[in-house]
């Protein structure tokens, strides 16, 4: 996923295709979330100028992250869509978040391949599965998890006796 500017000018004509599958299974010492994440396959092309090089790409694999609610593992599937633009002077280059400034001879993809996985974790992920084992526990000493249907269909206690209230004044 690196490629010197020299081999890039050569490939003008012809145009690049990337075609690679990439491990970044050291983002697991970075964000302690991800507990697992498989081989990533990087597919897009290049659009090669005099001094913009434009990397059309997209971004495929599978994180391993915990449930919020009970812990488990929950396998979540990421595809991600970018454009990045490199320009080789700093007076070319927009405010736009996806250009970079090449600093050196050479373009490195892999280091934004990893932050752009990163910005995909997302806030809270639930597995599907319900009473799972090894989870976080569902219930205990006065409380316990319940679903949102279960939640509307249960009277509070404090207001039950206010429900008694209206049922006798229907039979009058």
């Amino acid at each position: 996923m690196k490629w010197s500017i020299h081999q890039l000018h050569q490939l003008q004509n012809k145009g690049l295709a990337i075609h690679e599958t990439v491990d970044v299974s050291d983002l697991k010492q970075i964000d302690n979330l991800i507990r697992e994440i498989s081989p990533v396959h990087v597919e897009g092309r290049v659009d090669i100028g005099a001094t913009k090089f434009t990397f059309h790409l997209t971004i495929e694999g599978t994180m391993v992250l915990p449930c919020s609610r009970t812990l488990v593992d929950v396998h979540y599937p990421f595809t991600i869509h970018t454009t990045e633009t490199f320009f080789l002077n700093d007076y070319d280059v927009t405010t736009d978040e996806d250009t970079h400034l090449i600093e050196g001879e050479t373009i490195d993809l892999l280091p934004i391949v990893k932050e752009l996985i990163l910005l995909e974790i997302p806030l809270q992920v639930f597995s599907e599965e319900e009473n799972v084992q090894g989870g976080a526990p569902q219930s205990g000493a006065g409380w316990e998890v319940i679903t949102e249907e279960q939640a509307k269909q249960k009277i509070d206690p404090r207001l039950a006796s206010l429900a008694k209230f209206f049922d006798k004044k229907e039979e009058e």
